[in-house]
């Protein structure tokens, strides 16, 4: 259940692509550090076993959808009275496919989760966070967003973008009282790799040499749970392998 105290007690988050494995470590974390949690997700039966077991809200729904954001923000009011505190833009759409091979239906698809969406969700909050001078937006975003990758097309694209509308939102917004943070990881080490089975590939980074969820989520948690006062403009994230073998042999 979620802590009754802790740095994040009373903040209102709002956390997109809750199902996932990033999004599962974030939502944990956030809720032990007694945010107040509303998680998104397209997979009811995953959300609510989340939901009920973190004491949080959920809200399903299909971050491809043109009008999900306005829903969104109607059933959020509804619930708290107010846009969150806290906007986390986590969901993504991931899928491996040379630029030849990649379908125009996968690329519209990246485009409408990684980009399109995040840009509704903070276009309908970003009037009420500028009205009472406070708000934080967190969007994940990927190092395939800085470097390209083979058989990133689509993905590295639509992540791009999101680092440019991060950059834009960050020079319009200073002096606001809003903060943006960017959260920029190097693969990491969640289910969304199973169909692709790295270990066997050399083009793909090994589990290995990801990053483990966790490492993600106490980023996230780092830049909401900071003072008012301090910006946490960006995060960068990289796997270390030797150090993740040090830690195993300490432990062990």
């Amino acid at each position: 259940m979620t802590s009754t105290g802790g740095e994040l007690s009373g903040v209102r988050v709002v956390l997109t692509g809750a199902t996932g494995g990033v999004g599962q470590a974030v939502a944990e974390r956030l809720a032990h550090g007694g945010a107040d949690l509303v998680v998104l997700g397209r997979r009811a039966g995953p959300l609510e076993e989340l939901a009920a077991r973190l004491g949080a809200r959920s809200i399903i729904a299909d971050l491809g959808e043109r009008s999900f954001a306005a829903r969104l923000l109607e059933r959020v009011k509804q619930s708290w009275g107010a846009v969150p505190d806290v906007l986390i833009n986590n969901a993504g759409f991931f899928e491996l496919a040379l630029f030849s091979e990649t379908a125009s239906e996968a690329f519209e698809r990246a485009l409408a989760v990684n980009l399109r969406a995040p840009f509704e969700l903070i276009r309908a909050c970003l009037p009420d966070m500028l009205a009472r001078g406070s708000g934080h937006i967190v969007n994940v975003g990927s190092v395939a967003g800085r470097r390209a990758f083979p058989g990133n097309a689509a993905y590295s694209a639509s992540k791009f973008g999101l680092r440019g509308l991060h950059e834009v939102l960050v020079e319009e917004l200073h002096g606001s009282g809003l903060r943006v943070t960017w959260i920029e990881p190097a693969a990491v080490d969640t289910p969304l790799w199973d169909r692709f089975d790295p270990d066997r590939r050399a083009d793909l980074p090994s589990r290995a040499e990801m990053l483990d969820p966790g490492a993600v989520a106490e980023a996230v948690f780092f830049a909401v749970a900071q003072p008012e006062s301090v910006a946490v403009e960006e995060i960068v994230l990289r796997a270390n392998p030797a150090g993740r073998g040090e830690r195993q042999a300490n432990a062990g």
